[in-house]
């Protein structure tokens, strides 16, 4: 099992579609919104996925296939 964290910048013809939702029910993995931004043009989301390394890759593609640009979370801070 991993968690990676991503963020997903969504065209604004994609800003009203539940994409969150469809991944956590088309793929094994379960999602977490750590933090969101949505306007008319555009929507910044991160997201925080687990489960297995191939549903989180298949995931990532499905959403990269559908125009949503996906980039990792430069993490620079200590969690706790």
């Amino acid at each position: 099992m991993e968690t990676t964290r991503l963020w997903l910048m969504y065209p604004a013809k994609l800003i009203t579609r539940p994409l969150v939702h469809e991944l956590g029910h088309k793929f094994a993995v379960t999602t977490n919104v750590r933090q969101a931004s949505v306007t008319d043009e555009i929507g910044l989301v991160c997201l925080e996925l687990s489960g297995e390394r191939g549903e989180i890759l298949r995931s990532i593609s499905w959403l990269e296939d559908l125009g949503v640009k996906v980039e990792p979370v430069e993490i620079n801070t200590i969690e706790g």
